[in-house]
């Protein structure tokens, strides 16, 4: 196995055995993105030197006695919304050309403390205000769409480019480009990891979280972001401990919302993988799923007006150089009156009570994380079985939604491939904070499959 294929929880290990060093990993990677980044396009920037001069740094740290844990010498990529001093936040647009941040984000602060490398900032959809990422292409299927917003994020991992990514997600863009590309992707609950010094898409939609090729690489990355007192390595309900069996668990199955319109290859993947929840111990639960009618309404409705008062100063000022598909949303933002806003978040209040009755009934609900797998490059609609029809990002958002309006914790994780050959994710929720529980149910299940494979980017 060359470095660049090895899981986070792999590398670490090798790393502390003195079986891999850092350089080795980080020269692997490099090397990987090197060959990927013409055709796959995954990162805006490529930090190579500042990479290896890190790797050298730690690699004499961990020789020394001194080292800082299982991240410490391993590659990553940062959403090009994530300030790193020294280095641009373009957000992946023109507006942004030229901007260099001038200090670290709260989560690269953590990371480069737990001794993680910097090996790039990894491409958006233009400041995160989509679900395709078009300049950047499927790990597996370059004729396909990444998904977005964070599909730079999951197409570095997926192909081997970085050991694990950060990306953030405010209508599911870590879940939908970690579920179209084969990946683990965890939006925590909304405020458990800071978002000082990330660009803001609509403030209180927005999340920050991390992307791996598995729930345990997942789980070590959410270690450092959460520090000391939240969770961490060392307390009893650290994210990163042993799953244990899930004898009694309450896995709730949605009758209703998300296996709606849903391509019926996802849907028996995602069937599949629950009922391997329920051969370990789990007991399944049919639940309904309260406000369904309001979704969409209610993630536009907040969405929009934030992310049009964010970029007010922009839009008037340099309009022209947003991409047509963001500029659109944006002035359609200033448009939509207080009223229209205010209701947005009632509404919001609403459903937040109702998913709290919704968890007294399930331990975790178990669902698709998409509703169709990784569209053409290009297309704009998805056609279902009635012959109805549906924007693409609709069908994205549709299912990942719900979890950004509640702030409720969600994890996606792959549990099959289409007749295509594409990845099929499974989204797990649960209540707020209790991420190490998805976590440990997505290791128990994660821990009956095959090891991951490093996309072929072809």
């Amino acid at each position: 196995m060359r470095p660049y294929e090895m899981t986070l929880a792999a590398a670490a290990g090798a790393i502390r055995r003195r079986e891999l060093s850092p350089v080795e990993l980080v020269d692997s990677v490099l090397d990987r993105i090197e060959r990927i980044q013409p055709r796959l396009t995954a990162y805006a920037t490529v930090t190579a030197e500042r990479a290896r001069r890190a790797a050298r740094d730690a690699e004499r740290a961990i020789t020394e006695g001194r080292p800082h844990g299982p991240l410490h010498g391993v590659p990553m990529g940062l959403k090009d919304l994530i300030d790193v001093a020294g280095i641009p936040t373009t957000a992946s647009s023109r507006v942004r050309a030229g901007h260099r941040a001038q200090t670290d984000s709260a989560v690269a602060a953590r990371l480069s403390e737990a001794g993680a490398v910097l090996v790039g900032k990894t491409h958006t959809h233009e400041f995160a205000y989509g679900l395709t990422t078009p300049q950047t292409r499927n790990a597996w299927d370059a004729g396909r769409v990444a998904g977005g917003s964070s599909g730079g994020s999951a197409v570095a991992v997926a192909a081997g480019a970085a050991t694990f990514a950060l990306g953030t997600d405010t209508g599911g863009s870590i879940r939908v480009p970690a579920a179209l590309n084969g990946i683990v992707g965890l939006k925590p609950t909304y405020g458990l990891v800071p978002r000082r010094g990330v660009t803001s898409l609509a403030w209180s939609l927005d999340h920050v979280g991390p992307l791996a090729r598995t729930v345990e690489d997942t789980a070590l990355v959410l270690d450092a972001l959460v520090g000391p007192g939240g969770g961490g390595p060392a307390g009893p309900d650290s994210p990163s401990a042993p799953p244990e069996e899930l004898t009694g668990l309450r896995v709730g199955v949605p009758r209703t919302y998300y296996f709606d319109r849903v391509a019926p290859q996802v849907e028996a993947a995602v069937r599949r993988a629950i009922g391997r929840l329920a051969d370990l111990g789990a007991r399944l639960v049919d639940v309904d799923i309260p406000m369904t009618r309001y979704v969409q309404a209610v993630q536009w409705g907040l969405m929009v007006p934030e992310a049009t008062a964010y970029h007010e100063h922009t839009l008037r000022t340099v309009p022209d150089l947003y991409g047509a598909d963001v500029r659109i949303l944006l002035e359609a933002g200033a448009l939509m009156s207080a009223g229209d806003y205010l209701r947005a978040q009632r509404a919001r209040t609403l459903m937040r009570r109702e998913w709290a009755v919704l968890f007294e009934k399930a331990d975790v609900i178990a669902a698709p994380s998409v509703p169709v797998t990784a569209v053409k490059a290009g297309q704009e609609t998805v056609t279902w079985a009635d012959g109805t029809e549906e924007g693409v990002a609709d069908a994205y958002v549709r299912l990942s939604a719900p979890a950004n309006i509640t702030g409720v914790p969600a994890l996606s994780l792959p549990v099959g491939r289409d007749r295509a050959g594409m990845p099929i994710g499974m989204q797990l929720l649960a209540r707020p904070l209790a991420e190490a529980l998805l976590l440990r149910v997505g290791r128990a299940y994660e821990r009956t499959q095959p090891a991951p494979e490093v996309a072929s980017a072809s």
